[in-house]
């Protein structure tokens, strides 16, 4: 029996998906990787409005991805890992599902040539 729970994710963990979902969100979340960024840095690649990265980000709070600080005028914002450390571990059940699924397929194909070649 796995320990994959049958049950959906709860919803904090739909909220991480659906924010990763998109690829502005991760590109922002890329490059919060490489240190905390003001809303103005984090727009400056975008062809987009300023007020549409913040809407971004404002999904990758609420989905506990990112914190916004408050320093005077600024709200610099940073990466969360514990949230993406729970994404994490919620794919890496399945990944070790599928691992096992897949020595076993292994096994039986290697056992099947063996018995063609005898």
């Amino acid at each position: 029996m796995s320990s994959i729970q049958a049950t959906a994710p709860d919803s904090s963990l739909n909220d991480i998906f659906a924010a990763l979902a998109d690829p502005t969100r991760r590109a922002i979340l890329g490059r919060l990787a490489t240190g905390e960024s003001s809303v103005n840095e984090l727009a400056a690649p975008f062809p987009m409005s300023l007020q549409a990265v913040s809407k971004h980000l404002k999904v990758l709070e609420r989905a506990g991805l990112i914190s916004r600080g408050r320093q005077a005028q600024l709200r610099p914002c940073r990466l969360r890992p514990d949230s993406l450390a729970r994404a994490t571990g919620w794919l890496d059940s399945y990944r070790a599902l599928w691992d096992s699924s897949f020595d076993r397929l292994d096994e039986h194909l290697r056992s099947t040539q063996k018995g063609n070649h005898d």
